[in-house]
């Protein structure tokens, strides 16, 4: 049997957290929505079960008007009756003292109250929320939450797969084209012995086996692999502690083409052991994309 669509909504009171809540359901891999129309929606819930490459959903509604309700109950108790969608509501709120505190911090003006008071709007709000916050799986107070907690609640509550949404990227480079600007850890490996410098091994690259061999058969090398690896398995729980999803290590090399790519095939491999990982190879083809343009 299929198993139903995953809709999560995501409502609550303006300056609760809406944004860090819908960036960590992209991280668990939702795809998001913010505020699109009540009036659009069944549309897009139709193409989204006819195209058949999404099945999780999250869906950010930011209340502004009684008529801008109205149409989202509607809409939710329509969803509600469709076996194929299972629907959620995640309620994010927080206290009045530390939503005032908010927005004088941010210095916004509530989206209720846009020329009048704070405690207007706020209070407004709570009265045309009440019902949405009856109705919910989940309320979350983060009035005493951090980002990074927050997101750990979302994850403890709707994370369904037994893997972390943690994930390293093992990505090889060349100096010479610039470094990486999104690595998180750079590692330097010109010290190594560079197969360039061989005739036979010139034209190819860390992935062939002779190229491979070459490299790793070295002892710099293999002194330099333990240490590196034993440090990226000491810190990489620290990364994760820290609420971060995604580790991109970025090792280079002059050209980006053989020691750089042998090293990070080796990393890469031995940590796939212990997390997700994908390896790339940034400019593994530049120098044959420079031949065929001269």
């Amino acid at each position: 049997m299929k198993e139903p669509l995953k809709l999560v909504v995501i409502t609550g009171m303006s300056g609760a957290g809406k944004t860090v809540a819908v960036q960590s359901f992209e991280d668990l891999g939702y795809f998001c929505i913010d505020n699109m129309p009540p009036s659009l929606l069944p549309k897009f819930w139709e193409l989204v079960r006819e195209s058949g490459k999404i099945n999780k959903v999250a869906l950010v509604i930011d209340l502004r008007s009684r008529a801008f309700y109205d149409e989202i109950i509607e809409l939710l108790r329509n969803l509600g009756s469709d076996n194929a969608i299972d629907t959620k509501i995640l309620f994010l709120d927080a206290s009045d003292e530390e939503l005032v505190a908010r927005y004088k911090e941010t210095r916004r003006s509530h989206p209720l109250a846009m020329e009048g008071r704070l405690m207007d709007g706020i209070n407004l709000e709570r009265d045309l929320l009440r019902d949405m916050r009856m109705k919910a799986q989940l309320v979350v107070d983060t009035s005493k939450l951090t980002p990074r907690q927050l997101r750990e609640e979302i994850f403890h509550n709707f994370e369904t797969s037994s893997e972390t949404a943690f994930h390293i990227e093992i990505m090889s480079f060349g100096f010479k084209y610039g470094v990486p600007i999104d690595a998180d850890i750079v590692m330097d490996v010109r010290f190594l012995p560079n197969p360039y410098y061989i005739d036979a091994l010139k034209k190819k690259t860390g992935l062939d086996k002779d190229v491979y061999d070459y490299v790793m058969n070295s002892d710099k090398t293999e002194v330099f692999y333990t240490q590196f690896i034993t440090l990226l398995q000491t810190i990489i729980p620290g990364y994760k502690d820290e609420g971060k999803t995604s580790l991109t290590v970025a090792i280079g090399c002059t050209g980006g083409q053989h020691r750089s790519v042998a090293l990070s095939k080796r990393i890469g491999e031995e940590l796939k052991k212990s997390y997700p990982v994908r390896i790339s190879h940034r400019d593994i083809a530049r120098r044959k994309e420079t031949v065929n343009r001269s």
